[in-house]
């Protein structure tokens, strides 16, 4: 197969960047699951942006670079803020329909309700053609002998290789885009669904991508901790709207509204001697109802009312503010490669994601991806790069990998989890992981499992080698005193 564009991922940055690509050129979309089965999907705290004259970009630049605590690429901040009115206004054009007070946009819409309509558009375009259940195995890169250089500039990529329907497809491109999104589940606690298993950021890597800020994992502080539920992502949107966290006493003991890093470093701490609750019990029931729709019945399932009970909380990990370092326009070290989303450092987070960022930066840098690749774009064949043999196994390894795979997150969960210390990453956890890897990488063929779990190890090896390397507590990277 061949195509324009091949976009690896679902989520908000993909679709987004699909649509507006389709104007000009076919496109073809892999996920590994359903379309709908995104990150985005569960991004609950709206979307950040500057909608009028009251509004100022500058005080978006300077809360963003203070949650990064000033480890942040300036200019793409800047480059976000600037451009955060014609991403939203972008969705307004698309249909997507936010609240107004008093004549004024509320940005309060959920990932789940931009993403249903960016997929209805995406399902009504002729020119994108969807591919579900297709699951990406290694990107396809040729190294182009005529550029003497020693570093990966001179590599291009010209597709992917998927596992599509147990047989391997090769998906040729003239240029390819990684939207892949998180890493959440190399770790034993995540609010992150099943499929973020960081593919897309293993691919880069054995491509020869240049990552950055690995270290940099975000844990959101308030999951659902109940052992008959599933981890399930409570908003700070909760905490926006008066939520208080406590203590078994009832006693606060923490800013609610505080960043990330610092609310679940003090939940991570109090969890050591007694539970941690929020409480929203001050509110109607009814403005709770309409207000949090899906965590209100999400509750209910497992017995909680919001309006009612103290809902017990744990941090989990939420997002990597590190990735795959790009440019503005999303453009990677290697030529006709991309990136953006979660799968992408474009320094916007620094070593702390303000929230409501992601979707204001999956949009901003998607338009902008899209007005720098289709501009410059002209069709032409793409060359057949020599492609390592991938040997499909369809026997049932799923004890042995599911186990593997429990292993690798309770090492990143233990080793790169809320409070780090050093010398047991570099003296303990590194070798286990490495061991883990190596074991993986030895066998011979490969499906979807064996592949998310090498993924994983790859992934996490990289996250614990960014943690040792930085000596000082910073952002989302706490070291024990």
């Amino acid at each position: 197969m061949q195509t324009n564009f091949l976009v690896i991922g679902s989520g908000i940055s993909g679709l987004n960047f699909a649509l507006h690509a389709a104007k000009k050129s076919k496109i073809i979309i892999a996920t590994k699951k359903n379309l709908i089965d995104a990150n985005t999907n569960f991004a609950q705290g709206g979307i950040a942006g500057v909608l009028d004259r009251t509004d100022s970009p500058a005080k978006l630049i300077a809360d963003t670079l203070k949650a990064g605590a000033y480890h942040n690429n300036k200019k793409a901040v800047e480059f976000l803020a600037k451009n955060s009115t014609q991403a939203i206004h972008s969705l307004i054009k698309l249909g997507v329909e936010f609240e107004k007070e008093k004549g004024q946009l509320k940005l309060t819409r959920t990932g789940r309700e931009i993403e249903k309509i960016l997929v209805k558009k995406v399902k009504e375009n002729p020119n994108i053609t969807i591919m579900e259940n297709t699951f990406a195995v290694d990107l396809l890169v040729r190294n182009n002998k005529s550029v003497m250089v020693s570093s990966s500039n001179h590599r291009s990529c010209n597709g992917a290789v998927f596992l599509h329907e147990n047989k391997i497809l090769n998906i040729f491109a003239d240029r390819t885009i990684l939207a892949t999104g998180g890493i959440g589940q190399l770790f034993q606690y995540t609010t992150n669904p099943e499929i973020a298993t960081g593919d897309g950021l293993a691919m880069g890597i054995r491509a020869g991508c240049k990552v950055k800020d690995m270290e940099f994992i975000q844990f959101h502080p308030t999951a659902l901790a109940k052992k008959t539920a599933p981890l399930f992502l409570l908003s700070e949107t909760l905490r926006g709207e008066g939520a208080k966290i406590v203590d078994g006493n009832g006693k606060r003991f923490v800013d609610e509204l505080a960043s990330r890093d610092k609310v679940a470093q003090a939940i991570y701490k109090k969890l050591a001697t007694c539970p941690v609750y929020l409480d929203i019990r001050h509110k109607p029931e009814s403005f709770l109802k309409k207000r949090f729709p899906k965590i209100y019945k999400e509750l209910k399932k497992h017995g909680l009312n919001l309006a009612k009970d103290l809902i017990p909380v744990t941090p989990a990990a939420h997002y990597i503010c590190g990735g795959i370092v790009t440019d503005l326009h999303c453009r990677t070290n290697i030529k006709n490669l991309f990136a953006f989303g979660e799968v992408a450092c474009t320094g916007v987070h620094g070593a702390n994601r303000l929230a409501s960022n992601s979707l204001l930066e999956a949009l901003v840098f998607s338009n902008s991806a899209d007005t720098n690749v289709s501009t410059s774009f002209k069709h032409k064949t793409s060359l057949t790069p020599k492609n390592r043999v991938v040997m499909v196994s369809l026997s049932n390894h799923d004890t042995t990998i599911n186990r593997t795979r429990q292993q690798i997150q309770h090492l990143l969960w233990q080793y790169a989890g809320i409070v780090r210390n050093l010398e047991k990453i570099k003296k303990e956890g590194i070798p286990k992981l490495q061991k883990i890897l190596k074991t993986l990488n030895q066998i011979p063929y490969t499906n979807q499992q064996i592949s998310e779990a090498k993924n994983m190890a790859l992934v996490g090896l990289h996250i614990l080698k960014s943690a040792v390397k930085r000596k000082k507590s910073l952002g989302c990277h706490q070291i024990e005193p």
